[in-house]
């Protein structure tokens, strides 16, 4: 147990970090295919890798509620998100993904799903703030409508991250991850056919690259991997690792983007790192009588 916790806390790191590189490449992706169809092309692409590496438990994993769920929590998500990130910041968008954990952690609270105790609210806390720090100083192109696109999102994933841990249970992760990417690529599909019409062609090579990578490096390989980790820990804690996506996305904003990353974005960086390090300490025992709702 103690492994499969260990393995699962390396695949929810790599999974954060990989999805730390989606905000910049979604900007880029967005000078070629508007949000609908960059959220098809992104999972369409994807889900059929998946399914065939997962072929063995795609039949378990075909069920009424994990296509909801994908529709929902990978389809509507990536769809406001990408309309938001059309409309914002590559830093303002990282920092309100950093929302997420925090958000899980009360909802997994609420639900009486988690069992965190006081080191772990502490380093959601101190995780949260550290991404305050590093976004802080926001960027060019900044929209209020285009904020709230990405802050929508991020209560869908937050519900989503909760809820999946149900779902998983029993299941080959990887299938089922592939069963919610199809999914959420089928419920993009009538949105972008309606709202933006045919895809144009690309300008240049350089988005068409960013799609791919898109696809692979910042779909394939990160759902994967979190939906591993995921199955061997409480929603609250994987949902902790969410927090380097902005740690990452931020510095690639200010490399990128020339968004601001000084001092003070130093700073939140390693309240980050040390809220995630927190958060991962192991939890305090249940009490007597009543067993743990997550194996971990």
């Amino acid at each position: 147990m103690l492994l499969n916790r260990r393995r699962a806390l390396l695949a929810l790191a790599a999974a954060g970090a990989l999805w730390g590189l989606t905000v910049p490449l979604s900007k880029l992706s967005l000078e070629w295919l508007d949000a609908g169809w960059l959220t098809v092309a992104r999972f369409g692409l994807a889900a059929p890798l998946l399914a065939v590496a997962a072929r063995r438990g795609l039949r378990g994993a075909l069920t009424p509620g994990i296509v909801a769920a994908g529709a929902i929590g990978y389809g509507g998500v990536i769809l406001l998100q990408n309309a938001g990130i059309a409309h914002t910041s590559v830093s303002h968008a990282a920092l309100i993904v950093g929302a997420v954990p925090a958000l899980v952690a009360v909802l997994a609270a609420a639900a009486r799903a988690g069992e965190s105790g006081p080191a772990a609210w502490t380093g959601y806390g101190l995780a949260l703030a550290g991404v305050a720090l590093v976004a802080g100083g926001g960027g060019s192109g900044t929209s209020l409508a285009g904020d709230g696109l990405v802050l929508g999102s991020v209560l869908l994933s937050a519900a989503f991250i909760v809820v999946q841990p149900r779902l998983l249970a029993g299941r080959d992760p990887m299938a089922v991850t592939a069963v919610q990417l199809a999914a959420g690529a089928l419920a993009a599909l009538p949105v972008a056919a309606l709202a933006e019409g045919a895809p144009r062609a690309p300008h240049a090579a350089g988005p068409v690259l960013a799609v791919a990578a898109l696809a692979l490096a910042g779909t394939l390989l990160p759902f994967a991997l979190f939906a591993y980790g995921q199955a061997h820990v409480p929603a609250e804690l994987a949902g902790a690792f969410v927090n380097l996506e902005p740690l990452i996305g931020a510095a690639a904003g200010a490399l990128a983007f020339h968004d601001a990353f000084g001092a003070v974005q130093g700073l939140g960086a390693a309240a980050v790192v040390a809220g995630i390090a927190l958060s991962t300490l192991p939890r305090p025992e249940p009490p007597s009588g009543r067993p743990p709702l997550f194996a971990g």
